[in-house]
C-alpha cells in the first residue's frame, strides 16, 4: 500500500465534515490549480458510495472516481473500495486542536507508485489549504 499524510491546523469535527461533505469536496478535490472537481456525491454509510469527477479546467481530460464504503467509524476511520477493487483506508487523529489524516491505498498498475503518491498528496495539500483558509 502507498501512504500519504498531512496535519491540518483545525479540529477533527471540522476536518471530518469538510472531508465528507459534497459541497466542500468540489472546492478542494484537485491535485493542482489547473484542475477542478465539478461534481461530487457522498453517501457516507456502509454500502454507500462516494462519487466525484475530477477534470482539467481547459476541458482536455476528466475522470470519474467511484468507491463503495466498507467500514466507517465516525471521526476516526474510513475504508472503501474503488470501482476497480483497490482498497483505501483513511485514519483521522486529533491532537492539540490539529488533525492528522493518514491515507493508505492500493496502487494501480498504469502509473508509477511515486506519481500516485504525489497525486494523492497534492489532493491532501489542497484539502489542508481549503480547511485552513475556509473562514478567513
Amino acid at each position: 500500500m502507498i501512504t500519504v499524510d498531512i496535519t491540518i491546523d483545525a479540529p477533527l469535527d471540522k476536518v471530518w465534515s469538510a472531508f465528507n461533505n459534497p459541497d466542500d469536496i468540489v472546492k478542494w478535490n484537485q491535485a493542482s490549480p489547473d484542475w477542478h472537481c465539478p461534481k461530487a456525491e457522498n453517501n457516507l454509510q456502509i454500502g454507500g458510495t462516494l462519487k466525484s469527477t475530477m477534470a482539467a479546467k481547459d476541458g482536455s481530460f476528466q475522470f470519474e472516481f467511484e468507491a463503495k464504503y466498507d467500514e466507517i467509524i465516525p471521526n476516526q476511520f474510513i475504508r472503501y473500495y474503488l470501482a476497480d477493487g483497490r482498497k483505501v483506508e483513511i485514519n483521522f487523529n486529533e491532537e492539540n486542536n490539529s488533525t492528522t489524516i493518514i491515507e493508505k491505498f492500493d496502487p494501480e498498475n498504469q502509473n508509477s507508485e511515486e506519481m500516485q503518491r504525489e497525486g494523492w498528496q497534492a489532493i491532501l495539500n489542497s484539502f489542508k489549504h481549503y480547511i485552513e483558509t475556509k473562514n478567513e
